[in-house]
């Protein structure tokens, strides 16, 4: 019995240091009626949305390639990559620079949100650890990071870079060096 309290106690310190490390300032944004947040340190800008080329035989999430400022980067549907219906563009749709590590190399990419909200400071004693879905769930939820609680609101906290796979991140070969 004294083993199992100590697991669940280091369960419990775990969980508590992982929301120690989460609590920061996030940029929120929705995705139909969801919101969702990236930490801050890995956006880059926030543009408007703009003419976007397809590539062909590309993933279904990638919606193509935007040259911004003379530089191509990929542009991912976030709609599409979490299965929901593609983003159907509005005045409030946006394109979120972020810039991703990967393989020892930097990228930068445009993620396609519905609207972005805010930058948020979360605090620790706000964020509860992502749910655990047992069986009921046939997919990975490991990009999620945490759950923030703000107000009534519930903000998925993604880790950005476990949502998106190499051949994503890497899509036109832009890797840029830090």
């Amino acid at each position: 019995m004294n083993e199992l309290n100590q697991i669940e106690e280091t369960k419990q310190t775990g969980s508590a240091e992982s929301d120690l490390t989460l609590a920061g300032k996030y940029i929120t944004f929705k995705l139909a009626d969801e919101e969702y947040a990236f930490e801050i340190l890995k956006v880059r800008e926030i543009i408007g949305m703009m003419d976007v080329t397809r590539v062909p035989q590309a993933a279904p999430a990638v919606r193509g390639v935007i040259n911004l400022r003379g530089k191509v980067n990929p542009v991912v549907d976030l709609r599409l990559k979490f299965e929901m219906s593609e983003t159907v563009p509005t005045d409030q749709t946006v394109i979120v620079i972020v810039q991703l590590h990967s393989q020892k190399q930097v990228y930068t990419m445009g993620v396609l949100v519905d609207e972005v909200q805010e930058v948020l400071n979360v605090d620790a004693g706000d964020i509860e650890p992502r749910p655990n879905m047992g069986d009921f769930s046939n997919s990975n939820i490991e990009y999620i990071m945490g759950v923030a609680k703000v107000g009534k609101r519930v903000i998925f906290l993604l880790d950005i870079e476990k949502i998106f796979n190499t051949n994503e991140i890497a899509m036109g070969d832009n890797a840029t060096s830090n």
